[in-house]
């Protein structure tokens, strides 16, 4: 029986790469699931919890020892040197910006696989991390903002006066982007959104944005649908 192994996080990180109802999961495939003492404990997941759908809590040598070894960041340099020569780790990489990490995994011979490098397909959707994590951080920044802003998104008319309602701008409609324009008019701000891609005007009007075309001659998608980077010609028409 393969053992798989949760491991913490880094400071300053409150995820974790399986939940107690993942590990439920994982051990009906037939896995041993052991979890580092405390890797849930920030995402409010005591160990206890754990324990109860069936994992092993343990110290986190042992934790990186296992046959597979899950994990929501990159692996540092010192945590490379807990895997064990043919482990299987499941990470976010990012492979084409970090090849010296590849190598590095290489060298101990370690078998990496991305979970940044999921084809972002229909039949893969369970295990789109980007996807989730964006929509998330697109949220948390409209909730951000508003703390800074002072006041309230939405208008209001009281015995004092008149109180329009805040202007927003986002720039760029993409899963992040899209869950800040829904989550500032849901608060009942006034959205607008600039995207590259044009094709994107329909999915913004459809949850309370405004598109602002930025018209330029060049296409801005990609093959794969995703909006490229921009130009200094765009970022120039989108500055005025």
């Amino acid at each position: 029986m393969a053992r798989l192994g949760i491991v913490s996080e880094g400071s300053g990180d409150t995820r974790v790469a399986a939940t107690p109802d993942t590990v439920g999961k994982l051990l009906a495939l037939g896995y041993e699931v052991v979890v580092e003492q405390g890797a849930g404990s920030r995402s409010a997941f005591p160990d206890a919890q754990y324990e109860l759908a069936g994992a092993r809590m343990v110290g986190a040598a042992e934790a990186w020892s296992c046959d597979i070894v899950l994990k929501v960041n990159a692996p540092t340099p010192g945590e490379i040197g807990k895997l064990t020569s043919g482990t299987t780790l499941i990470s976010l990489l990012s492979p084409a910006l970090r090849p010296e990490l590849l190598d590095s995994l290489a060298e101990r011979d370690i078998t990496a696989l991305a979970l940044d490098a999921v084809p972002r397909i229909s039949r893969a959707q369970s295990m789109d991390v980007l996807s989730s994590m964006a929509n998330l951080a697109g949220y948390r920044a409209v909730i951000e903002s508003a703390h800074e802003f002072g006041r309230l998104f939405t208008g209001q008319v009281t015995a004092a006066g008149k109180v329009p309602p805040a202007k927003v701008l986002v720039a760029g409609a993409g899963v992040a982007g899209l869950a800040a324009i829904g989550a500032a008019s849901s608060m009942g701000a006034i959205v607008r959104a600039t995207d590259p891609r044009p094709e994107v005007a329909d999915q913004v009007r459809s949850i309370g944005g405004e598109y602002v075309a930025v018209e330029v001659e060049e296409k801005m998608e990609s093959s794969d649908g995703y909006a490229k980077a921009t130009s200094e010609a765009y970022d120039r028409r989108a500055a005025e």
